[in-house]
């Protein structure tokens, strides 16, 4: 990859998701992949629409060490909300067929929240999508969970 000409960054996404690396990789950009582990879980008083902001910060603030001059960190968090119930990533297979069951029929908000992070300042943002699941079968359901690995996903999709 060649940094193009006056691009002044070199960019760190710190996610596992491997998603995310194939659509940061796709910028044909130099790009380090790490990861920062964080507690996932929503403090008390964040309201649900506004978690996975909180939490790309959240991972922004936990990068250990200092950023150089030209690097930027990009953090990122995803989040499921089905009318003001929040499903972040199934804890089982049981908990991912559980909450595909809530979505089948329903039309519910998936909200990203990004964070950029230099060594001088911090940027945060959210965007969302609605989404409408047509309702789905036990057996489908089973069928998706066991072949596209949902646990690592809000929503277990």
């Amino acid at each position: 990859m060649n940094t193009p000409p006056g691009f002044p960054w070199r960019i760190v996404l710190a996610s596992a998701s491997p998603r995310r690396r194939q659509l940061v990789q796709g910028l044909d950009l130099p790009v380090e992949v790490t990861r920062v582990d964080v507690d996932e879980t929503p403090p008390e008083g964040v309201p649900t629409d506004q978690v996975a902001e909180f939490l790309s910060r959240k991972k922004a603030m936990a990068w250990p060490g200092e950023l150089a001059p030209d690097q930027v960190l990009l953090t990122a968090d995803t989040t499921v909300l089905v009318d003001d119930l929040l499903l972040n990533k199934p804890d089982d297979e049981a908990d991912a067929r559980r909450m595909l069951g809530i979505l089948s029929g329903r039309t519910h908000r998936v909200i990203t929240g990004v964070c950029l992070r230099t060594a001088a300042d911090l940027l945060s943002f959210a965007d969302e999508t609605i989404v409408h699941f047509r309702s789905l079968t036990a057996e489908e359901i089973a069928y998706y969970v066991e072949r596209h690995q949902p646990l690592d996903k809000a929503g277990a999709y």
